[in-house]
């Protein structure tokens, strides 16, 4: 479905990303893993058309996306859910979900997206109404993966989903994005919490320095010396 080849990515004349490779099939949930600077943000943010590749290619089900415009990307069915969740904290639930139908192939089917998000978070449905501001951080961050579900994504990045999160609503935010496994949303996660996310995610990639150091299944990458080393201190 998705693909990412031989991609080198620079700011400037600063070289970034180093000929990553990726795949990523239809249904399956695949963790980017790595430390802060590894380059995981500079991946998505040039699979979505923000910045461009001075190198390789970007597949999305057979089509190369590389050199198109961020609308163009978002109307082929790439969605992102940005890291510290950037909510419109003075609208309402309802305006922020609104938000993420604005594209014109979503926003026909906005009522039944609706109906499929608040499905999934009744807790957003019964706070529709409520300023977005006044919900919890877990509120916040299952709304803003709610928000990218209603531009009808045929895959949907999640950038840091854990990040400033207290324990407590760490886990309501992975049994969120369970719940997106369990509806079988093609979906690439970008993570520095390895352990949380390769627990949900069928298969993982591990990032340094702009480069792609390991990737397997999550059970072998959980075994691994490399995870063990970076994330445990093994």
């Amino acid at each position: 479905m998705f693909e990412v080849q031989d991609l080198y990515v620079s700011y400037g004349v600063t070289p970034i990303l180093h000929g990553v490779n990726m795949t990523v099939e239809t249904d399956e949930m695949v963790a980017l893993l790595g430390s802060n600077g590894a380059g995981k943000s500079t991946l998505i943010n040039t699979i979505l058309g923000m910045l461009k590749p001075t190198k390789g290619k970007i597949i999305f089900q057979g089509e190369s996306i590389e050199k198109l415009q961020p609308y163009e990307i978002i109307k082929r069915g790439i969605a992102e859910v940005p890291e510290a969740r950037r909510i419109f904290p003075y609208m309402s639930v309802m305006d922020n979900l609104l938000v993420g139908s604005y594209n014109r192939n979503a926003w026909p089917i906005r009522k039944k997206s609706l109906e499929r998000v608040f499905n999934m978070f009744p807790i957003l449905k019964e706070r529709k109404n409520q300023s977005a501001g006044t919900l919890s951080g877990g509120e916040q961050q299952m709304m803003v993966i709610a928000r990218g579900l209603m531009s009808n994504p045929k895959m949907l990045m999640v950038d840091e989903p854990s990040l400033g999160l207290a324990p407590k609503i760490l886990e309501l935010v992975y049994d969120t994005l369970a719940k997106l496994k369990e509806e079988k949303i093609t979906l690439i996660l970008s993570e520095q919490n390895a352990m949380q996310a390769l627990t949900i995610a069928g298969r993982g990639y591990i990032m340094e320095n702009g480069r792609v150091i390991y990737s397997d299944v999550s059970e072998k990458l959980l075994d691994s010396d490399v995870v063990k080393k970076a994330y445990l201190g093994m």
